[in-house]
């Protein structure tokens, strides 16, 4: 059996709990965010994709999607197709080409994914907001 003193086994037993409490960032282990985020509250999507596909912006604030491209685009928070992690993206939803509509107020310090229901799986229409 192993000989530990009081502290030594404090340690032993909070280091797990530390860990847990502690948890992760609700993003994706498969999708990590960008180093580097531009501060805009403007996404504009082309056929070339979202640009910029990875923004931040101060808590409250809303981004406005633009839809440049020829074709709709369906904006949503991911992940697909549940759309849960971050519901004022959902607020954008459908955009017809030429159209523009934003997210509702950004709240909660976070950082969201989206991605174009329509198309979930192409990395071009693919970003995230970081909230701080």
């Amino acid at each position: 059996m192993l000989n530990l003193n009081r502290t030594s086994r404090r340690l032993l037993l909070c280091a797990p709990l530390a860990t847990i409490a502690c948890g992760g960032s609700s993003a994706s282990p498969t999708s990590p965010t960008p180093a580097t985020a531009v501060q805009t509250t403007t996404i504009t999507i082309t056929s070339a994709g979202v640009s910029p596909n990875n923004i931040e912006v101060a808590l409250g604030a809303r981004v406005l999607f633009i839809n440049n491209d020829s074709k709709s685009h369906t904006i949503a928070s991911d992940p697909h197709p549940a759309h849960t992690d971050c519901p004022p993206i959902n607020s954008v939803g459908f955009l017809a080409p030429g159209k523009s509509l934003e997210t509702g107020n950004l709240t909660v310090a976070r950082t969201c994914g989206y991605h174009d229901h329509d198309d979930p799986l192409n990395a071009k229409f693919q970003g995230h907001i970081t909230i701080k």
